[in-house]
């Protein structure tokens, strides 16, 4: 689930677009050499002082870049994607926000410049991740703490890098810590073609997991179907089909999903609810629909219902944040990269 550029576009000169958003993509950077001398003393970024609609509060500014100190770490901002989360920690209506004035961006992919001292875990020329949300990824360059940056192998599609730090992991998670599923057992979910959804599939199916994809009705449903089933998507159906009286049967030769994951809530919500197996788990990552998850008593007290949520941010509180995706049982780069759509990254 993506966010267009506008609101990229309503801040920034058409000519500084150019050069931080390439027609051709977000081309791999070429080789250079770094050291903390050539620091320049000034970069870009979009800030905001308050929270709000983000193309009325955001600004691009020029601000100091930090000394690098002994545990420090300058980092050269490749790409960063614009996610729902961003829009929402603009608005000031997400779990967590950082103090004020406050650079947006919760993702992105940055190259090491140079390191402080007593740093040992990155060194000049490595690709790095934020650990945690709230970092602020919307700038040219940055000066972090080393804690706060996760190291990733540098051969991989810029797309894969700057995305790896939530949907995928959040797939993962979900997949892993609710229900205890052996190959074979199905998984059903909503918004499938979102990031997270598009991720579960493809996990899914490198665990032998199988599938029930549902997403909107639209005139290229099929295109749609194509599109996923390519990522390992065992069955994609629509809202209106879920709620037929039809999917009895498909449970026929379907075994009924122990884990439903949803990113919509609402009436959506509610049919996931309707054909998961007794004693399954539905787990709530999003709401996009703004509607509340309505279960019916019968179903907590007859069917032994659960329902629980995600939220990755306090997930990486918990643990370690590498571990959200260290047994990841696909490579990085295949994630988003098997016939995804690619989502909108700034470039820079």
């Amino acid at each position: 689930m993506w966010v267009c550029r506008t609101l990229w576009e309503v801040r920034t000169p058409a000519l500084l677009r150019r050069r931080l958003l390439p027609a051709s993509g977000c081309r791999r950077p070429a080789a250079a050499s770094y050291s903390a001398s050539a620091e320049p003393s000034r970069v870009r970024a979009l800030v905001y002082g308050q929270h709000g609609h983000p193309t009325k509060v955001v600004e691009l500014k020029s601000l100091e870049l930090a000394a690098v100190g002994g545990s420090d770490v300058h980092v050269k901002m490749l790409a960063a994607p614009i996610n729902p989360s961003d829009i929402n920690m603009i608005q000031g209506n997400y779990g967590l926000l950082p103090k004020l004035p406050a650079v947006g961006g919760n993702e992105g992919v940055g190259q090491v410049v140079a390191v402080g001292s007593s740093v040992t875990a990155v060194k000049p020329g490595d690709w790095v991740i934020p650990a945690t949300a709230g970092l602020g990824t919307w700038r040219t360059e940055a000066v972090f703490s080393e804690e706060a940056l996760l190291s990733i192998p540098s051969d991989i599609p810029l797309h894969s890098a700057a995305t790896l730090g939530v949907n995928p992991c959040t797939a993962y998670r979900m997949l892993m810590d609710f229900e205890q599923l052996q190959p074979g057992d199905s998984v059903i979910q909503n918004a499938s073609n979102s990031g997270v959804g598009q991720a579960v599939i493809q996990i899914a199916a490198a665990l032998g997991l199988r599938t029930i994809n549902v997403v909107r009705d639209r005139p290229d449903i099929q295109k749609l179907t194509d599109r996923l089933k390519t990522l390992g998507a065992e069955h994609v159906i629509t809202e209106e089909e879920l709620r037929k009286h039809e999917m009895k049967n498909f449970f026929k030769d379907m075994p009924q999903p122990r884990l439903a994951l949803n990113c919509v809530g609402g009436k959506s919500s509610t049919e996931l609810l309707r054909h998961l197996a007794p004693g399954g788990t539905m787990v709530t990552y999003g709401g996009m629909a703004k509607q509340p998850i309505i279960a019916s008593v019968s179903q907590l007290i007859f069917k032994d219902l659960k329902l629980r949520g995600f939220w990755l941010s306090q997930w990486k509180k918990d643990h370690s944040p590498a571990k959200a995706f260290t047994h990841l049982p696909v490579p990085w780069w295949v994630l988003g990269g098997r016939g995804c759509q690619r989502p909108q990254l700034m470039g820079f």
